[in-house]
């Protein structure tokens, strides 16, 4: 006899993103001697990064991997803890249900629920984007208007929605004549909405986007996602 890669038996749809979970956890962090179904409760969190890591880059099939300070960000969600720095995350643990089982604090889903969603999203419609670095895509609202404020008007860029599982939004600068800033979010735009008009052609689209963060026109950014239109 031989032991098995993990399996789920499901029985509905429903109960996919679960699944995945269970066979991500298990694959990723049981022991090699394990006895059977035993998986650590909590991991380090250094290893749940180079997990999800491995996972994005698997699954989105890009060479592009997640950064310091996307890694950042995913700690700041899983640990709902804002006031960390990047070295306090290193030395913590992360438990199963931070993972997968504790709804995120003003959200209807799982840390892991949301981050299936982006990695679905990008795979059908933002490789080619993610792989030309044109998507920050892991940074939190606020740390956007902190990085927009002092940019010229029209700058943006793109992050993957909080509030949306599988959902990617533009964020912008507008200047008032008093020189005032106000940063502006598009509303999300899901996986349906870009198969029916691609994010670069609706950027193309939007006017009131100059430069993408930190200085390149739109057009040089994303000329070469920009659908020859009849």
């Amino acid at each position: 006899q031989v032991l098995s890669l993990p399996i789920v038996v499901i029985v509905h749809g429903n109960q996919d993103n679960n699944a995945k979970a269970t066979v991500l956890w298990d694959n990723a962090f049981s022991e090699i001697e394990r006895v059977p179904f035993v998986v650590a409760e909590r991991v380090p969190w250094e290893k749940m990064c180079d997990t999800l890591n491995l996972k994005f880059m698997a699954e989105v099939q890009t060479t592009k991997g997640l950064l310091k300070e996307h890694y950042f960000f995913l700690a700041q969600k899983i640990f709902n803890d804002h006031s960390a720095s990047l070295e306090d995350f290193q030395s913590r643990s992360v438990s199963w249900a931070q993972f997968n089982k504790e709804i995120l604090p003003g959200r209807g889903f799982t840390f892991w629920q949301w981050f299936d969603g982006v990695l679905d999203l990008t795979k059908r419609c933002l490789k080619s984007y993610w792989s030309d670095r044109l998507i920050i895509g892991f940074i939190s609202k606020q740390y956007v208007c902190k990085l927009l404020s002092t940019e010229p008007d029209g700058t943006f860029l793109l992050r993957f929605s909080d509030s949306e599982i599988g959902g990617v939004t533009i964020a912008y600068v507008i200047r008032g004549k008093d020189g005032s800033s106000q940063v502006e979010n598009i509303q999300p735009f899901s996986a349906k909405d870009l198969s029916i008009r691609s994010l670069g052609d609706r950027i193309r689209d939007l006017g009131q986007l100059r430069n993408l963060y930190p200085n390149t026109p739109k057009d040089q950014a994303f000329g070469s996602h920009y659908n020859s239109e009849r």
